[in-house]
């Protein structure tokens, strides 16, 4: 053997081990939820767009006579009037920003996969944008799921705030001189 090949092999289990990302089961589910967000929401979308040709408000009265909804209930009332005044250009704007906003949680996910800085930023940037709203709609109107939601939201900026260089900063081999 050489002597620079001597010299370099007692670095190489080292570079392997600096090189080498911790198992993160956190970051995993943090992952998997984005990826599976991503993926409804674009599904979503789809089903959304090729909605749009059918009349919806025809198939809104079938869908409150078949679940027995109840015509005096205040949310549904709401829902039906504003189905009856949808037109379908507007549900294809609908369904092709929904579609646009599924690429954010897509994104992510895959870029958190492969462990890229910006991924873990764009993540933090995402879900804290929608705590100040959560909180805005919690303080006029109090609900449980909300509450959920907000926490989930506060505990992945900070998850991934805090371990962010143990997450995403993949370390380099240190060449000795």
């Amino acid at each position: 053997m050489s002597v620079p090949a001597k010299a370099i092999l007692p670095m190489l289990p080292a570079a392997a081990e600096a090189s080498a990302l911790k198992r993160a089961p956190t970051l995993y589910a943090i992952i998997l939820f984005k990826v599976i967000k991503g993926v409804l929401f674009f599904v979503f979308g789809v089903a959304l767009y090729f909605q749009a040709s059918h009349d919806l408000p025809g198939e809104w009265d079938v869908i409150e006579h078949v679940l027995r909804i109840h015509p005096e209930n205040k949310f549904f009332q709401n829902i039906s009037e504003q189905i009856a005044v949808v037109t379908k250009p507007q549900v294809h704007h609908l369904a092709v920003g929904t579609m646009i906003f599924s690429l954010f949680p897509l994104v992510e996910g895959i870029g958190m996969l492969y462990r890229a800085g910006w991924a873990g930023w764009l993540a933090i940037g995402e879900s804290a944008f929608f705590v100040p709203i959560e909180i805005y709609e919690l303080a006029r109107r109090f609900s449980l799921y909300l509450v959920l939601v907000m926490m989930v939201n506060i505990l992945i900026v900070w998850y991934l705030y805090a371990f962010r260089e143990t997450l995403f900063h993949h370390h380099q081999p240190r060449q000795q001189h």
